[in-house]
């Protein structure tokens, strides 16, 4: 039974780190040795245990920052497990505001990599307290020192204030479990052949970092970070009490902004919970330093704060980095609308989309014409997870060409900037420099060591995209690429990068492996036979750089005539080329979209038919001829 703390019974502590340098490992044994689960508990044989949902597991990142709770020699450690890759910054920018200290974790072979600078950036803006832990020090290339070097130096350039160079640091296997003061000696790489546990971590924890402050007498005041939902009890605000207390039938009012015509949401608290390891538990009151989830007050204002409704009073509203890349959305308007998908209409769309934008703040989504979506995030990965989530939850659409968001300042367009990693094998390191020379990246630096490349470089986020699905080609997959915001240059015309054409089918009905066996000989197959298609659906990449029409329902004439063995087959097909979601958002031209159902992804063009696609050629150039003589 949860039992009201004082403060210096509490710690609040966020985890911080580049993607898959092991923070949901390392949060895994918080929880099992602090014996949150009994031992016969199917947790203690399980990893990824807080990347519960379905993507979380297959990507193997964590998407939606948590927040868990450990008891420790009679303090309260509450964890936050954040995401480690850049697009999800906007979790990480938020639930910060949550802790009082943080544990940056970082890997002993690859060292600080772009989303390390970021988010410890972050942490040292808001004046947490840093703690290093160096994990997987059993790696065969592991080089703790030079990553302790190299963390140092990071520290010097992003340092706030002096206190913060001064930090302890921590050595560990994050897969066994085990933590240590000192680097130990032995050959690591053998799997338990050191003895350990998790307690110096723990025990530093608990004196290095600071308890909560905020006076529990003061009138109520908690800056809402993140939602969650309740099947009983609805909507639950989740934050860390500024200061004042929470208790059950408050009447409270949340403010949305700091401005002072903030919009208002009033209401009374239904209930309080608060985590106990892995679950809610209910209370009944809450005091300064905790961190809580209130029910019984329908808002959505993410950023804003919550507070007693006799002194309402704002806290500075969280600052979210502003989004980079933005994807249309429509509803689907294919010739195949509604087979597959259980949630077709434009109004089901938009019912989707505006449920997104109440709680993850760090999208930003607007109304375009004719019912269509404009949905900005930080990357196309975050992008590709939401349309991913849509499209499992049984939502049909299409979407447009990924865009740059430019930003205007001074009279001045402006376009981002970004830092790009990329490790690969010394051997492809010639095929790095060419992809990136070609997309017009200037190279900050390079490494070489044990037989493994890193470059840095700097690229407009316009150039970058579709890299990493280049370079996994290119490289047979041999590649980590890391890249992150840094700054918004002038923008500058260049020439888009270069495309073959498709290959358009220009019938519709079901695909013949005759035809296709044919087609094939112009470019790389996307579809196979028994494939339904539509006229105006794109079968596959040219070999050339126009766009070809071909007819893939076309089958074998029959006559009287027998075959003869070797003759064409369905047999003789090569393999085709599979489309992925992130393939396919970055193989579209300006004149094409992505069909997305709960079951296929197709590629189409904007205009169907053959004559529509005429029409519209001849109009852009007949535009374009009236801007060149400045005929309006």
């Amino acid at each position: 039974m949860y039992t009201k703390l004082d403060q210096e019974k509490i710690r609040n502590i966020a985890i911080i780190a580049h993607v898959d340098h092991g923070k949901t490992t390392l949060v895994d044994a918080f929880l099992k040795q602090t014996h949150v689960f009994r031992e016969n508990q199917e947790e203690m044989n399980q990893e990824m245990i807080l990347d519960s949902g379905d993507l979380e597991r297959e990507k193997g990142i964590t998407i939606k920052a948590k927040n868990i709770s450990v008891r420790y020699k009679g303090v309260k450690i509450n964890i936050i497990d954040t995401p480690g890759h850049a697009d999800f910054g906007g979790e990480v920018e938020r639930t910060l505001n949550m802790a009082d200290g943080c544990i940056l974790l970082v890997d002993a072979q690859e060292g600080p990599m772009p989303q390390t600078k970021f988010v410890l950036k972050k942490a040292l803006e808001l004046g947490l307290k840093p703690m290093l832990v160096i994990n997987k020090i059993d790696k065969k290339f592991a080089n703790p020192s030079k990553v302790l070097d190299k963390v140092q130096d990071l520290f010097l350039t992003l340092a706030t204030d002096d206190s913060q160079l001064e930090f302890p640091v921590f050595y560990a296997i994050g897969r066994e479990g085990k933590v240590f003061k000192e680097l130990p000696a032995g050959d690591l790489t053998l799997a338990g052949s050191i003895e350990g546990d998790m307690s110096p971590l723990l025990d530093a924890i608990i004196e290095y970092f600071p308890a909560p402050v905020g006076d529990p007498n003061e009138p109520l005041q908690m800056l809402v970070t993140s939602l969650d939902y309740d099947p009983h009890l609805g909507r639950l605000l989740i934050g860390k009490i500024r200061r004042g207390t929470a208790k059950v039938e408050d009447s409270i009012v949340v403010i949305h902004n700091d401005s002072p015509d903030s919009p208002k949401d009033s209401g009374k608290i239904k209930s309080l919970k608060v985590k106990e390891g892995l679950v809610y538990e209910d209370i009944k009151e809450a005091s300064a330093g905790e961190i809580i989830a209130v029910s019984g007050i329908e808002s959505t204002a993410i950023g804003g704060t919550l507070c007693i409704a006799s002194k309402p009073e704002a806290l500075p509203t969280i600052k979210i980095s502003s989004p980079s890349v933005q994807i249309k959305f429509e509803a689907n308007t294919s010739p195949f609308m509604g087979k597959e998908g259980k949630f077709v209409t434009a109004k089901q769309l938009q019912a989707r989309l505006e449920k997104e934008a109440e709680i993850n703040i760090s999208l930003k989504i607007t109304k375009g014409d004719g019912g269509s979506y404009y949905v900005a995030g930080r990357g196309e990965l975050q992008l590709a997870i939401l349309i991913e989530t849509m499209r499992r939850e049984g939502y049909e659409f299409q979407i447009r060409k990924p865009e740059v968001i430019l930003q205007e300042k001074d009279g001045q367009k402006l376009e981002p900037l970004e830092e790009v990693t990329i490790d690969v094998p010394s051997e492809y390191q010639g095929t790095v420099q060419a992809a990136l020379s070609e997309r017009k990246a200037e190279l900050v630096d390079m490494e070489l060591e044990n037989n493994q490349a890193r470059f840095t470089y700097k690229i407009l986020t316009r150039k970058l995209l579709g890299l990493r699905n280049q370079l996994l080609t290119t490289t047979k997959g041999n590649v980590v690429m890391n890249n992150f915001l840094i700054d918004y240059v002038p923008f500058t015309e260049v020439e888009p990068l270069y495309r073959k054409g498709v290959l358009i089918s220009m019938d519709t009905g079901t695909a013949m492996g005759y035809s296709l066996n044919t087609i094939q000989e112009r470019g790389e197959l996307f579809v196979e036979p028994g494939t339904q298609v539509y006229e105006g659906m794109i079968l596959g990449l040219n070999k050339f750089d126009q766009d070809l029409e071909v007819n893939p329902v076309k089958e074998r004439q029959k006559s009287a005539v027998r075959m003869k063995h070797d003759e064409i087959t369905q047999t003789s097909l090569k393999a085709i080329k599979p489309i992925t979601l992130e393939y396919a958002l970055l193989f579209l031209n300006d004149d094409e979209m992505l069909e997305v159902t709960p079951k296929s992804l197709r590629l189409r063009k904007l205009y169907l038919t053959k004559t529509e696609r005429d029409w519209s050629k001849r109009k852009n150039l007949t535009d374009y001829a009236k801007q060149q003589m400045g005929i309006k």
